[in-house]
């Protein structure tokens, strides 16, 4: 009987931590790529164009870092929704549609803000 408890608690705790530890990387990971996103938004705004394509490839090479760890425990599907927003706005500052780039960027915003609280540690997310 104590072994299965010591077993069950152990259990219990390893689910915890990992919790915890994938929680703040998907907070970090967010909070990272909303910023790269607005820096880009502040450009595409302004019509700078000389460091457009630059802070693209910023928010591509921030994505690809960060999505390989996030595949491991986030539903694909939401990440391939910020995937394809993502290069809906690589597609629309290549072709100059900026007004369409900067409603992907906020839908990219959004979507990472949705997969944050979607798998925050809550009562919500429990039950």
């Amino acid at each position: 009987m104590l072994k299965e408890m010591i077993i069950c608690i152990v259990i219990i705790l390893a689910i915890i931590f990992g919790n915890i530890i994938t929680q703040n990387y998907t907070k970090q990971s967010v909070l990272e790529l909303t910023d790269t996103l607005s820096n880009l938004k502040d450009s595409v705004e302004q019509r700078n164009i000389d460091i457009l394509e630059d802070q693209v490839k910023k928010v591509e090479n921030k994505w690809e870092e960060k999505h390989n760890k996030l595949a491991y425990y986030i539903e694909h599907n939401e990440l391939e929704k910020i995937e394809m927003e993502i290069t809906t706005i690589k597609s629309n500052i290549k072709t100059a549609e900026y007004e369409n780039s900067i409603e992907s960027i906020d839908k990219s915003m959004f979507l990472l803000k949705h997969v944050e609280d979607r798998y925050a540690f809550n009562l919500e997310n429990i039950f």
